[in-house]
């Protein structure tokens, strides 16, 4: 389906208000090379479910965006299942079908918004799991060559909320399926501070699948804003990491920084602490402004426009800079 002088509110979380000249809605892996030909190389934007975009002008350039659905199990034996996920499906209802089939990897991602076929390009990450760990492969049509591509795990060169498909291949590859492979014996990540204190004080000792996603799931709905609701796209800035002595030199200005050792004498820290102790949280401009429980969610109160939102997030950057040298980087897809 080809639809023309669109409205974009449907197909974005923040619910701004946009027009698009030109979208192509993929049902059909025919389709993909259809609408690729009639493309013939032109530049184009790739959307998913809208979860982590940012419209701050009408968009004259093509857009395509990949609806089919379905799940096929190509094996399965004692120890593990590989599944092939077409793009389309929504990404928390196929955490939900895997946790329902006893599938672990994933019950850490539930409640994140956006389809499948998005999850590799960010590289989806919650509660001290990443969606590299668990992807075998990526299907995808590469737009410029006009042919099919199978691009395995090392080739998708994940990083922290990031990949190929972002960085050398963005609105390149358009993403046709994705291949899992989850485990029948589950290992459980339940480290994180919110997950732990919740098993601990509910006394579960190996809690299931189920049991894992539905405290995820509470933890989500507790501090992050309904989009449905409230327009928002989730953490509209990355963690940033940054080298052990800078952070020995910043923790000295603020000693109960909260941080997390990575590899290389690199250090996380959480930008919503940042955010926060720059004194951003719950401002409010009207129509839009900071989360009032999640310094990382920016928020649409109703007619926010989108480069209002973009100049927010321009303004908390500096700020933060400015006060405590640490540069934030924004993990929002802004078009």
């Amino acid at each position: 389906m080809i639809l023309e002088n669109i409205s974009l509110k449907p197909y974005n979380t923040f619910g701004i208000e946009a027009k698009a000249h030109k979208i192509f809605l993929i049902e059909s892996k025919k389709e993909i090379q259809e609408y690729s030909k009639k493309l013939d190389g032109k530049e184009i934007i790739i959307i998913g479910g809208g979860s982590n975009l940012l419209f701050t002008k009408d968009v004259q350039i093509p857009m395509i965006k990949n609806n089919i659905k379905g799940i096929e199990c190509l094996n399965k034996n004692s120890e593990e299942v590989t599944l092939k996920v077409n793009a389309g499906e929504n990404w928390h209802e196929f955490v939900l079908y895997c946790v329902e089939k006893g599938y672990a990897g994933i019950e850490n991602l539930s409640l994140i918004p956006g389809s499948v076929g998005a999850c590799p390009i960010q590289n989806i990450g919650a509660y001290g799991v990443e969606v590299k760990s668990v992807i075998d492969s990526v299907e995808a049509w590469d737009l410029k060559k006009q042919e099919w591509k199978e691009w395995n795990n090392a080739e998708c060169t994940f990083e922290y909320r990031n990949s190929v498909f972002k960085q050398k291949f963005k609105n390149e590859m358009l993403i046709n399926s994705v291949t899992f492979k989850l485990k029948l014996n589950p290992s459980p990540i339940l480290s994180y501070g919110p997950v732990k204190e919740i098993i601990e004080k509910e006394g579960i000792k190996s809690p299931s699948l189920e049991q894992i996603s539905n405290i995820i799931i509470s933890i989500r709905q507790s501090k992050l804003p309904d989009p449905s609701i409230l327009g928002n796209a989730g953490s509209f800035f990355k963690n940033p990491s940054i080298s052990k002595k800078d952070f020995e030199q910043l923790q000295e200005k603020l000693p109960l920084i909260p941080s997390y050792p990575q590899t290389n004498d690199f250090v996380k820290i959480p930008a919503a602490w940042l955010i926060e102790q720059a004194g951003w949280k719950g401002h409010n401009r009207k129509t839009h402004g900071v989360h009032h429980l999640q310094c990382l969610v920016l928020v649409n109160f109703g007619g926010a426009k989108g480069n209002e939102i973009l100049q927010l997030s321009q303004d908390i950057i500096d700020d933060v800079y400015d006060k405590f040298g640490v540069l934030l980087e924004r993990e929002v897809n802004v078009i």
